[in-house]
This record gives C-alpha cells, structure tokens and sequence, in this order.
C-alpha cells in the first residue's frame, strides 16, 4: 500500500490541478461569451484590457497545450524495429540481451516498448526486403547487428535511427563519416577493437607454433570485408605466416572453398564475420575438419557445432550496450551525434573433441584461458 499511495496522491493532484484549469477555461470562455453574468465579474474587468486579453488567451492555450503533450508523452510506447540475418533461435540469446539491457533503463516490453522482428533466416539476399518491411512498420529506431544487415536497413531509411550491435567496418562500408562523428542515421557499437584479427592469429600462432600458412575464408558480397582481409593479412605477415584468401558466396560454394584452402597449404582455416557464414556453422566445422584445418571462428556457435575454436567478441554484451544507444535516441539525442564505441569484452571458446580429431594438441595455457571449454 506505501508503494501505490504516492503515485494515487499525484494521479489526483494532477487531476485536481487539470480540473481547475479547464474550470477557469470555462469561466474565461462564459466572460468573453455573456459580459454582463454576475459570475464572471473579475474576468469580464480584466476583459476591458485588450492585451491583457490576448496575452491571457495565448497562455491558456499554451497551458492547455502543454497538459495534452504531457500526457502523450507519459503514455508513449515507443516501437523498436529488429533486423536479423539469421534465425529467432540462433539469436534468442542477443534479442534478450537487448531487453534486459532496456529492462534496466526503465523499458518494459508491453508497457512503454513494443518490437517488430524480421528474421532472414540466414538468407541474406531476404535483407533488403526485410528491412523494407520493416520501416514501412515506421519504428521509432531500428537495431541490427552484422555489416551486411545494416546496410539493407540503411538502403531502406536515412531517416530512421539505426543502432548496430556489432559489425565490422562501418566507415568502410559508407554507413558513418567516422567512429567520433557518424554524421548520418547509423551509430552504435563496433563488432572489432583494433587488435580483433592480431588476437586471433595469434591464437592459431600459439596452438600451431610451426604453422606456415593461414587461409581467410570471405564473402565477396560482405562489403565490410575487403577492409578486413588487409587487416589480417598484415597481422598474418608480422607472426611469418603466408596468407591466402578464398571466397565464398553462397552455402554451396563453401565446401569447395574450405577444400580449395587446403589444397593451397593452410594450415588454418580463418573465418571471417558474416551473416551466410554464420547461418552455416556445421558445415563449415565439418568442412575444416575433412580437411584437417584448425579452424578459427568469431563466435561459440561454431564450436559448439564441431569448430575447433572461437574468439570473438561477447555478442550479448553487444546488444545490452546498444540498449543504451536506443535510450539516449529516445531521450531526443541524434545517431549523427552519438560516437560510436568498440567491445571490450571477448571470449574464448574450445573444442577439444574437434582438435583430437584433426590431430592437434592444445596448449594447457590457452585451454586455462578459454571461457568456453568443450571436452
């Protein structure tokens, strides 16, 4: 009961003090309508002065006004408008991220949040309609992760405000001017720190120390990618490894390009971030593996489906930080004004079924740095 009392006490306030604004109204209203009622005498006085008069009108209205916009605002259910390349499963651990992360700053699905969902499916070419769809749906702020789901979403609308819960180069990509000022609709959180590809090709460096040769599975289509691809192949020329690229378009080019690797003498397989890729994560693991390759992924999902290990970014921590963006947007900021960040937390996971099976022995002091361990 102390809990309700308060919010009764200033719901009857408020009505009180609207009650007695609309009453005066009227009174005003009667004066200006039938100067000679005995009951309205002090507003028919003030009457008589013709800037008093219009000076009160205008505030009336203005009061009036305000109280309507008032209310709007305190009843508004702001739509948020979700783009996603893959499925609702593979991503149900993200879309919950997202709504705790608006759970703790003060949103409540159902209540003053609702959500549009469009998933691909982890058919990619479904982007561009989807994301068509779903501005038709005028969300108030669209949340995409993954370079190629934002730009479909960014195709669609420069007006609506976009927030990016991971991807990779965004200026590359030609979605903001730069990282401190966007200058467009698009903002949010990076999917790669700096030394995101040094990270990962050290890893293959640690486990495979004689390793002479790292090959970078790419999606010709992914335009964050050609940025990418000199990243890590400089990071591959400091550690002495030679460095290949092989490309993949669709799920049934990936096969021949897992094996095209293997046949120019990878030792590694390095998997690029992509939407198709990401949708296809069995078969790629069961790729590496034919091929004897130690494959590196960007996320558990691959190990978890037989890959040999993952380092990547938190893609939960991800989208709690993007609440934050979809916050301050809601509280009147602009995407144009808003830096974007990078993540600062990354996990490591391992399947140590998959490096048995491809002959490799992991080192015990990368194993106690995994956060994820598959035996």
């Amino acid at each position: 009961m102390q809990t309700i009392l308060p919010d009764l006490t200033l719901n009857a306030t408020s009505e009180i003090r609207q009650y007695r604004g609309m009453h005066r109204v009227r009174r005003f209203l009667l004066a200006i309508q039938n100067p000679k009622s005995k009951t309205c005498a002090e507003p028919r006085r003030s009457i008589q002065n013709p800037r008093w008069l219009s000076l009160s009108v205008t505030a009336f209205v203005l009061v009036m006004a305000g109280g309507v916009v008032g209310a709007q605002r305190d009843a508004r259910v702001w739509k948020i408008g979700i783009l996603v390349s893959g499925t609702m499963a593979l991503n149900g651990a993200r879309d919950e991220a997202l709504r705790q992360g608006l759970r703790e700053l003060g949103y409540e699905e159902n209540k003053n949040i609702a959500f549009e969902y469009r998933y691909a499916e982890g058919k990619t070419d479904r982007l561009p309609q989807l994301a068509r769809d779903l501005v038709e749906q005028k969300p108030d702020v669209i949340v995409v992760g993954g370079t190629s789901v934002a730009v479909a979403a960014k195709n669609a609308t420069s007006t609506i405000p976009i927030v990016v819960a991971g991807a990779g180069d965004l200026v590359e990509a030609g979605l903001v001017k730069s990282f401190m000022y966007p200058g467009g609709n698009v903002t949010g959180v990076s999917r790669m720190s700096p030394d995101y590809f040094g990270a990962r090709l050290k890893l293959i460096k640690e486990i495979m120390p004689k390793s002479a040769q790292v090959a970078a599975l790419a999606n010709p289509k992914n335009p964050g990618h050609l940025r990418s691809l000199k990243d890590a192949e400089l990071g591959a020329q400091s550690l002495g490894m030679a460095f290949q690229t092989v490309n993949a378009r669709a799920p049934d080019e990936l096969d021949a390009a897992v094996g095209t690797a293997a046949r120019g003498g990878a030792n590694a397989l390095f998997v690029m971030t992509d939407a198709m890729f990401n949708s296809q994560v069995a078969r790629l693991a069961r790729a590496s593996i034919k091929h004897r390759l130690a494959g590196v992924y960007d996320r558990p999902q691959f190990v978890e489906a037989g890959g040999l290990m993952s380092y990547g970014v938190n893609l939960a921590d991800l989208n709690r930080r993007a609440a934050e963006y979809v916050d301050q947007i809601f509280r009147g900021k602009k995407p144009a004004d808003l830096t974007l960040v990078e993540p600062t937390k990354f996990d490591l996971a391992i399947n140590l079924k998959t490096a048995q099976q491809i002959g490799l022995t992991m080192p015990p002091e990368v194993i106690s740095r995994a956060t994820k361990v598959i035996r």
